[in-house]
């Protein structure tokens, strides 16, 4: 069966820049209607064992799994060094998702060059995800790359974060430590069908974000494309409470269920707090229980 698990989108910032500690919101997560929490690898203070075992025992403490460790690789970086090191810090963050009992590490692409062509991009970045499945496989943790549009602190959105870069990527990579994190917020961003997303990669899903958007009064979708025919995160395009949105949960979680998915959809919830997130929660556990996904 599926689990529900929550990653504190609403507090980010306020965790990597130092206003909220980990500490904190695990006290305050845990009090969800969830059976994990995600984590993001910037919310840690340090990679020293002694303090990611507490961690770990803080969560487990609360009843709770670490089901997954989101990372943003900048593996289309153009100094070739520079990009060496990126891979680097990804088999670093594959190591520490280990060593806190997580089975998922998030990858991405990196960001979206202005000189850089699609061609040689599918390249370096299958090339990195590959240098990588070692020590996946070696620490027993699933690479799983997300459609994704923009790591909060890059400069610009994602290389792939159109679909048809994404496929030519992840076709390339064939392994049991390598699968799709499939977020349908993300489509709409990129100008796509999230459903249509979904059925191109519906196989390979291994983890899911779910959250949702909604368009303010008296505007559409077609108004707000851009020229490369995304979105981008437009003021006009909001966060929100997941279930009152554009997303199609009825249908995600229909089409998850026929292919036999059974692991951790994530709670991405927008960007007012607790009560926003206890909502969606509920609306989640209630619909994944409708679709045969979980127990009611």
């Amino acid at each position: 069966m599926a689990k529900l698990s929550a990653f504190p989108k609403c507090y980010m910032k306020d965790i990597v820049e130092g206003r909220m500690s980990l500490e904190e919101w695990i006290e305050m997560g845990s009090a969800l209607p969830v059976d994990g929490m995600e984590l993001y690898l910037h919310f840690l203070r340090s990679y020293d064992s002694a303090y990611l075992a507490d961690i770990r025992r803080r969560i487990a403490g609360k009843g709770l799994e670490i089901p997954m460790m989101c990372y943003s690789p900048d593996f289309t970086i153009p100094d070739k060094d520079q990009r060496q090191q990126e891979i680097v810090k990804q088999q670093e963050a594959i190591k520490v998702s280990a060593e806190l009992g997580v089975g998922f590490c998030r990858t991405l692409s990196g960001q979206r060059q202005p000189d850089l062509q699609v061609e040689e991009g599918v390249k370096i970045v299958a090339d990195a995800i590959q240098a990588c499945l070692a020590t996946a496989e070696e620490n027993d943790v699933v690479l799983v790359m997300e459609n994704h549009y923009k790591d909060d602190f890059w400069e610009f959105p994602e290389f792939a974060q159109k679909s048809e870069v994404y496929l030519a990527i992840i076709n390339q990579i064939d392994s049991p430590y390598f699968g799709v994190q499939y977020d349908p917020s993300n489509a709409i961003v990129a100008g796509e069908d999230p459903i249509d997303v979904l059925h191109k990669v519906k196989h390979r899903v291994r983890t899911m974000h779910a959250s949702d958007r909604h368009l303010l009064p008296g505007h559409t979708l077609a108004e707000l494309t851009q020229a490369d025919g995304t979105i981008g995160y437009s003021p006009y395009l909001c966060h929100g409470i997941i279930g009152h949105g554009l997303n199609d949960y009825d249908e995600i979680f229909r089409i998850l269920y026929e292919v036999g998915y059974d692991g951790w959809i994530s709670i991405e919830d927008g960007m007012n707090g607790m009560e926003e997130l206890q909502e969606s929660a509920e609306f989640l556990r209630r619909k994944m229980a409708q679709s045969g996904l979980a127990e009611d």
